[in-house]
């Protein structure tokens, strides 16, 4: 059947494992483009296809969530589509990661030989275990002398059997790689010149589509992106029936809000684009344009029997700024967007992309308190707006202080913090300002 031949996979990692490199390896060697269209994409100085956003390139970060479909041949001469999405690995932009989860049906865990499971990991291997993704563990860098990779399989299963794993994600499969020179191989006692073994183990590994190919239409919509000609574009992973160009859906609202509308265009993900597509199946990923309204977390269902998927759950914000209008001694000096409505309407195109996002509106109507994932997660809005022009003024940030069960409780994170003996007491001295609690020392 159809679905049998796609496979639906996330990358998930820590920040700086080596996740986008590995992406861009797969592109490499995936037989679809010529290596020079490749490397006319690959820039700045990480020299990184998938990180196509400035700031990105600038940061050696993955910020928002990317797709790429391949199309891979076996040694069977069975044809696969495989859907790759590479996800941010900070955890502030935790919602990237939980909206498009909802597209994958298991996960490349990339983990550093040298550093092994990091705090991050924990982050996105939970989130991927509660959508009951099974993961393939990517050992890379294996390269680096100072690795040891025995030790790093038996933490992360360590680290699954904390996380409440099930004993089919217990029983995951190993690939040793160097994304960075492109090769990966099942047993380092055999080295390898190519990145096949990845390509085989999602063959083989990842399972098809769990999908209802015969029961009404049910789309999810999990990303939007804006088009000047056709505006809003809505991807997801279609999870029964199939969809049609200038089909007639009903389009299901969070909020429980449905309204008729008409599809414009249809399209299917091929390479690091999109072409026009006349139907797509249930287990694919792929996106529409011509539906207004509709955002993330929406069902896109069929007329006569709609019938609406679970929301994505995203987790809350933990720390809050305020925006305002720029009326300090500095005002008038930076940037051409300065009055309240602009910011205003800029926040409010923020919200339909960025869902672990919140903005609440002041009494005088021109202050904005915004609540987001972490410093990082605001810091890149604020950035983003700076470059697009605007000028404000922002208040410092706060934690948000929540009351539950009668009792004030604020939220935590998990530091590791690698250091020379002779900066250890300074160290500690800094963390116990914090009330930090240690948990583990070597």
């Amino acid at each position: 059947m159809y679905r049998d031949y796609i496979r639906n996979v996330a990358i998930i990692a820590h920040v700086d494992h080596g996740k986008t490199t590995l992406v861009d390896q797969l592109l490499y060697q995936s037989g679809m483009f010529r290596n020079e269209d490749l490397d006319k994409l690959a820039g700045d100085q990480h020299n990184l296809i998938m990180d196509s956003n400035p700031l990105e390139r600038e940061r050696g970060i993955t910020i928002l969530s990317k797709n790429v479909a391949i199309t891979y041949t076996d040694h069977l001469d069975n044809e696969y589509k495989i859907n790759l999405i590479d996800t941010p690995g900070h955890a502030d932009f935790g919602g990237e990661v939980e909206r498009v989860l909802k597209m994958a049906d298991g996960v490349l865990l990339v983990v550093d030989a040298f550093e092994g499971p990091m705090p991050q990991t924990r982050f996105v291997l939970d989130k991927a275990l509660k959508n009951g993704l099974k993961p393939i563990l990517v050992i890379n860098k294996v390269d680096r002398i100072e690795g040891n990779c025995s030790n790093i399989v038996d933490d992360v299963f360590d680290l699954l059997v904390q996380l409440g794993a099930n004993d089919d994600a217990l029983d995951f499969p190993v690939v040793y790689a160097s994304a960075k020179n492109g090769w990966a191989t099942n047993n380092l006692a055999h080295k390898n010149d190519n990145m096949q073994p990845i390509f085989d183990a999602i063959i083989k590994h990842i399972p098809s589509p769990k999908v209802d190919i015969d029961a009404p239409l049910q789309m999810l919509v999990t990303t939007l992106e804006y088009s000047d000609y056709v505006g809003k574009i809505a991807i997801g992973k279609i999870f029964a029936g199939e969809i049609r160009e200038s089909q007639k859906v009903t389009v299901m609202g969070r909020n429980g809000k449905q309204t008729q509308q008409k599809l414009v265009q249809l399209y299917q993900f091929d390479g690091l684009g999109k072409r026009i597509s006349a139907m797509m199946k249930a287990g694919d990923i792929c996106a529409v344009a011509g539906l207004d309204p509709v955002d993330i977390g929406d069902t896109i269902a069929c007329t006569e029997a709609p019938v609406a998927l679970p929301i994505v759950a995203i987790d809350e914000p933990t720390m809050t700024m305020t925006f305002r209008i720029n009326d300090g001694p500095f005002a008038g000096q930076d940037g051409k967007m300065v009055a309240s409505l602009q910011i205003k309407q800029r926040l409010e195109r923020e919200l339909q992309t960025n869902v672990a996002l919140k903005v609440e509106t002041s009494g005088t109507g021109d202050e904005y308190k915004v609540s987001g994932r972490g410093l990082m997660h605001l810091g890149i809005l604020l950035e983003n707006m700076r470059r697009e022009g605007y000028e404000i003024c922002v208040g410092k940030p706060e934690v948000i202080i929540k009351e539950i069960n009668g009792k004030k409780q604020e939220p935590i994170e998990l530091l590791v913090i690698e250091c020379p003996v002779d900066c250890q007491s300074a160290v500690m001295s800094l963390l116990g300002t914090r009330r930090s609690e240690i948990t583990k020392m070597d």
